[in-house]
């Protein structure tokens, strides 16, 4: 298999050898990366930005900034505990202490960890923010946290309804990664407003 590095095609020459269009290159007639460039590594996705905020370090975390980075979003993680945020620190990801600055419109936000005391004060601030999309992890046959924290801190019934829960596609998954899979997979089918399921 050609890596797309090596691939001729990216210099404007296909797998056969021979130069595209006579072999001119014009770059007043240059167009924007088919659908086929894209996917086979030949070109970047000239989409809009996107940012990935995973908060609390965790298991599902380090995949989902992981897998996320691979996908083209921007990885964050925001860990408020500072031993946390030392041992999670990963190359290529932002590890901050708050989402002081990260809350616009391109930001998918995911909380990680439904056990931490920051719980509540961490979505209020998302709510309030541009954030384009927020959830947080948890089995839905279970008490949601995040409710009684929200309430306690004044935050009205309509925006807590805005904090999905459970995330992610439903594919059984059960370990981190998969966790992470199922996750990222819904962000990128709401942002491009596909069901997300094995129908086309």
């Amino acid at each position: 298999m050609t890596h797309p590095v090596d691939d001729p095609a990216r210099d404007g020459q296909p797998r056969d050898g021979q130069p595209r269009d006579g072999g001119h290159c014009d770059a007043a007639h240059s167009h924007p990366p088919s659908a086929d460039d894209v996917a086979h590594g030949h070109a970047p996705w000239p989409g809009a930005e996107r940012t990935l905020i995973a908060v609390f370090a965790s298991p599902v975390a380090e995949y989902l900034l992981r897998y996320g980075r691979d996908a083209g979003f921007r990885p964050v993680l925001v860990e408020p505990d500072p031993q946390r945020a030392r041992s999670a620190s990963r190359p290529g990801v932002t590890v901050v202490s708050s989402t002081d600055g990260y809350l616009d419109d391109t930001a998918d936000v995911v909380l990680t960890d439904h056990h931490r005391p920051e719980l509540g004060i961490v979505l209020r601030d998302a709510l309030a923010s541009k954030a384009r999309w927020i959830g947080i992890m948890g089995n839905p046959r279970h008490p949601a946290p995040h409710i009684p924290a929200l309430t306690e801190l004044g935050v009205p019934p309509t925006e807590i309804a805005r904090v999905h829960r459970p995330i992610g596609l439903n594919i059984g998954s059960r370990t981190p990664a998969e966790i992470a899979i199922a996750t990222l997979a819904g962000l990128i089918a709401d942002r491009n407003e596909r069901p997300g399921g094995l129908s086309f």
